[in-house]
């Protein structure tokens, strides 16, 4: 969270909406003044009418030259915008997060059907692959046999079939290992997805509440007086934190969605009758795992990969899906930001 950094106004919902009307403000100043110049012409002949457009002149000179005024004027003109956006688009940084959490609940819910899916077809396949060594082992068998009575067309029969098996049985492994980092990872996601849902909804109740009261105590005008003064705004502060929760929210949502899609992806492809898998799930999963850093993993990206890939790690795929708690003492993730 130290890293977030809060976005410009034109990169905000409301900014598209800002920028449109300034345009359309500007467009529409210059087309007044082309049209009425001819009478402001003749007005300034006027000395009073002349002294007055001075006066107006100057004003505007001023609101653009101080620093102080030009950021009420700015201040204003935000609040307005943000005022007509959000009567058609939720911008509302509270708002925001009880959408995410509806979000996180759904999806959490699906992941944990695609956890229980996955897990049935690992146990299809590592029952299969039992099978294959076991068949390998009696063609070798029957081989040996075949040899030793000089039945040399059964034993290149059963010779050929036990490498046939071998070789399906390379396939089976290294798609059982492309299923357990899957797994792995849908597991840890799970996991820190329902202690982040959690996390976030504390937050969401206890903020809700403290930016009423702060709402209320610093309004409209007294947040308009501490940016003419130069102080910093409590309520642009609080809800600079609420934005930044928001945005990391956003950020491992999207995680989280686009690994149940690559797993949905390569799961679809796979054919486990024949031990084969399409190219285009394959290659989604492997670009995923030459990526970076992951947020919803908590930086453990890295060591599930690994793990997946260990002799000595044995995934035990009978061992009960246990509902992630949050433990006894648990620091909220969040709330550094409100410090």
């Amino acid at each position: 969270m130290s890293e977030y950094k809060s976005k410009s106004f034109w990169k905000r919902p409301e900014g598209k909406i800002g920028g449109v009307l300034l345009v359309a403000l500007l467009a529409g100043a210059g087309l007044l003044i082309t049209n009425f110049m001819s009478t402001l012409v003749a007005l300034a002949a006027n000395t009073l009418w002349l002294a007055g457009m001075f006066l107006i002149l100057g004003l505007i000179l001023y609101m653009i030259l101080d620093p102080r005024m030009r950021n009420l004027i700015w201040y204003l003109y935000k609040s307005v915008i943000r005022w007509i956006t959000g009567l058609f688009v939720e911008i509302d940084p509270i708002g925001v997060l009880k959408n995410y959490i509806k979000n996180l609940r759904e999806n959490i819910k699906k992941m944990d059907r695609q956890i229980t899916q996955l897990r049935g077809q690992m146990h299809i396949l590592k029952e299969q692959i039992l099978n294959n060594q076991r068949a390998i082992q009696d063609n070798l068998s029957l081989a040996s046999q075949a040899k030793e009575s000089n039945k040399r067309d059964v034993m290149i029969l059963k010779s050929r079939k036990a490498g046939r098996l071998k070789e399906s049985n390379l396939k089976l492994e290294d798609l059982y290992r492309k299923m357990e980092v899957m797994y792995r990872v849908l597991g840890k996601m799970f996991e820190n997805s329902t202690i982040l849902v959690e996390d976030v909804e504390d937050q969401v109740k206890v903020k809700e509440r403290e930016r009423k009261a702060i709402r209320a105590s610093h309004g409209a005008m007294k947040s308009a007086m501490n940016i003419i003064s130069g102080s910093a705004d409590q309520r642009y502060i609080f809800d600079q934190a609420l934005e930044a929760i928001a945005e990391d929210v956003s950020k491992k949502v999207g995680e989280m969605e686009r690994f149940m899609e690559v797993s949905e992806n390569f799961m679809s492809s796979v054919d486990l009758q024949n031990g084969v898998f399409e190219e285009k799930g394959l290659n989604m999963l492997e670009q995923w795992e030459k990526e970076g850093k992951n947020l919803l993993l908590g930086g453990e990206k890295e060591n599930l990969l690994l793990r997946a890939e260990s002799q000595l790690d044995v995934l035990d795929l009978d061992a009960p899906i246990e509902k992630p708690i949050r433990a006894e003492g648990h620091k909220n993730q969040y709330d550094t930001l409100f410090d």
